[in-house]
């Protein structure tokens, strides 16, 4: 059987263990809103107001394709594509363009 001292040496291994893995998770969680922050700065300053209003729109609906949108948005800007901020319009248009194309579903008779 282990002695006192060595279970005493395990518990203290463990805690600190412990603390260390709650450390990096605080750090991981830190560094995470740091990116969501300066993402919603870049989406502030590359979309209008009622873009922005349909980008929380499509967010609430499909958030995997709100993030795919946001990615894109900014992607353009970064690499300087844009020429100005996007309105309503333009991000519709945008929308077209990446939304998959549907299946047309028909059902004959046999």
């Amino acid at each position: 059987m282990a002695s006192e001292d060595e279970l005493e040496g395990i518990r203290k291994r463990k805690y600190e263990e412990m603390l260390q893995s709650q450390a990096g998770a605080a750090a991981e969680e830190e560094k995470r809103q740091e990116l969501d922050e300066a993402k919603k700065n870049i989406i502030r300053q590359v979309l209008t107001t009622d873009a922005r209003e349909r980008l929380n729109n499509i967010k609430m609906a499909k958030p995997e394709f709100a993030d795919v949108l946001e990615n894109q948005l900014i992607g353009l800007a970064q690499t300087g594509r844009l020429k100005g901020k996007i309105d309503d319009t333009q991000l519709k248009e945008l929308l077209r363009q990446i939304m998959p194309k549907k299946r047309e579903i028909s059902i004959t008779r046999v």
